[in-house]
């Protein structure tokens, strides 16, 4: 029986093996959480939706996708911390499992996620997913304090061990331990340089959507300073890291971060000739229409 055309939308740039290339199952989302109904509504189109530029009703729909999909009984956040969205985040887990060749469950493999923020996210669907271990961190102490409750609520500490970095300069000092071996590091580094730089980009991306204006945008903007701008901006942090990373050569498989403006690319390069990284690899990944990549590198 062939399917309507409103009832399904492949989204054809999201990993092969997601979950998420068709559209969200909305009846059966609302039976798993039943707050979701109140955020539900039938767009233009005559299908289910949210108001994505609510962040009530993205945090209850991250909610409800943890617990349908994922098993994650329990999920919350601090008011103001960056609200993930899952169809990414887990394409991310994906590519990192292809990079390894390891798409079946594997516990023996523990990954490390620098800045896990409030929301833990990456943590959660690799070990749902994929039964990875990881150790997650972040400079943040509220994020922390926030991934340790969610960690417990689940009955996932001990999978999922949640460490402070005490010192906002270091990326892996501080909290790898000497000879502690891990299969790879992922990251989502700060796209911005400064809040304001952060905010033009939100205002200049939800005006080129129809019916929307500057004061919803400043309404809808949220995010920790650390989780969306540093000193530098994504090309400072990802160069910190590669050099960072030269250090840890021998207990570490593999080193990844996203990189969300290709023109980074370029300096991204020359600094992993800087180290001698033996293998460099980028892999494209989008979701609608926006694309990014991973950069990955190994010095084994």
């Amino acid at each position: 029986m062939s399917i309507p055309k409103n009832q399904i939308n492949i989204k054809s740039k999201l990993h092969s093996r997601s979950r998420y290339k068709t559209r969200y199952n909305f009846k059966e989302l609302i039976l798993s959480t039943p707050e979701l109904k109140h955020y539900v509504f039938k767009n233009k189109y005559g299908d289910l939706s949210v108001d994505f530029f609510d962040p009530k009703a993205v945090k209850i729909l991250n909610k409800a996708l943890l617990k349908y999909n994922h098993n994650i009984e329990f999920w919350d956040i601090p008011k103001g911390y960056l609200c993930p969205p899952i169809p990414g985040r887990l394409d991310y887990i994906h590519y990192i499992a292809d990079l390894m060749e390891c798409i079946s469950k594997n516990p023996n493999i523990i990954g490390l996620d620098i800045g896990t923020g409030a929301n833990c996210i990456y943590p959660l669907l690799g070990h749902n997913e994929y039964g990875w271990n990881f150790i997650a961190t972040d400079i943040d102490k509220s994020a922390i304090d926030s991934a340790k409750n969610i960690v417990n609520e689940n009955n996932l500490s001990d999978s999922i061990e949640i460490r402070l970095q005490e010192n906002n300069a270091n990326k892996l000092k501080g909290v790898l331990k000497p000879n502690e071996q891990i299969a790879f590091v992922i990251c989502n580094p700060p796209f911005h340089s400064s809040e304001e730089e952060a905010k033009k980009a939100s205002i200049r991306k939800l005006k080129n959507l129809k019916n929307n204006n500057s004061k919803a945008i400043t309404l809808n903007f949220s995010g920790q300073h650390n989780e969306l701008w540093c000193k530098g901006g994504e090309s400072r942090f990802i160069k910190d890291l590669i050099f960072e990373s030269r250090h840890f050569s021998k207990q570490c498989q593999w080193f990844t971060t996203l990189v969300s403006k290709a023109s980074n690319l370029k300096g991204i390069y020359s600094n992993l000739k800087k180290v001698n990284a033996n293998k460099v690899k980028t892999i494209e990944m989008g979701q609608g229409q926006k694309i990014s990549r991973i950069v990955a590198w190994s010095f084994q």
